[in-house]
């Protein structure tokens, strides 16, 4: 098995921790110039994952916006896009989302061992679809990303995804955007829930830069000592 990707965590939260409300409607908490930095973190990935549940709330495509990004990536001998992939316990995802039928990056589904069966016979020859333990372990999924050639993963949420990632300590590196309000509605979704992180009093996470892009402001911690600083 060789060495697990490097694992760069990305979300934006209000002042009062929450990535999202509690409507309907997807909140807007970035602005136009950190899409387009999101869009160029993109571009330097091998894959992109999400949970089952952004999948299903989002309906994202998590492709590269920008052509002049995704005509590097192709002079790089790369995709255009980086490889799609996400995490489900239980299978369900609709095989008519965007994840799916949107674009022509690769795309791969890590489920729990009691759904592999379905979840195959669900989704055909829209995905991969790959034993990722009961639970899904993010171990596990890394490991099996290394032996697909991933060397660099951008985990894109939701919450449970990022604490996951975060409690078992895999992640090197997290992009975390500050918008400038307040959701204050105790319904809504934090960053991340209760649980045993690496980081804490005892141990701090070190800041690695701090930027302003228009009305946001980026933090980017290092989590390990593979980031590099500035």
């Amino acid at each position: 098995m060789g060495r697990r990707p490097y694992v760069l965590l990305s979300c934006a939260m209000s002042i009062d921790g929450y990535i999202d409300d509690a409507t309907d409607e997807r909140l807007l908490l970035s602005n136009d110039s950190d899409l387009d930095r999101v869009d160029a973190v993109r571009a330097e990935a091998d894959a992109i994952l999400v949970g089952a549940a952004t999948v299903r709330r989002d309906d994202p495509r998590l492709l590269v916006r920008s052509p002049r990004h995704r005509e590097l990536r192709v002079a790089r001998g790369l995709p255009p896009s980086p490889t799609k992939v996400t995490v489900t316990g239980s299978g369900d995802l609709d095989p008519a989302a965007r994840f799916f039928t949107v674009g022509d990056a690769d795309r791969i589904v890590y489920c729990g061992s009691a759904a592999w069966d379905k979840t195959r016979e669900r989704l055909g020859h829209l995905a991969t679809v790959v034993d990722g333990g009961e639970p899904v372990d993010p171990a596990r999924v890394l490991a099996d990303l290394a032996g697909r050639g991933v060397g660099r993963l951008m985990v894109e949420g939701g919450a449970q995804v990022h604490a996951q990632f975060l409690a078992a300590g895999l992640a090197d590196e997290l992009h975390l955007v500050l918008a400038p309000f307040f959701v204050g509605d105790g319904r809504a979704p934090r960053f991340v829930g209760d649980g045993r992180f690496p980081w804490h009093p005892g141990r701090r996470a070190r800041v690695a830069e701090v930027r302003q892009i228009d009305d946001v402001v980026l933090v980017r911690y290092a989590l390990s000592d593979r980031c590099p600083a500035g």
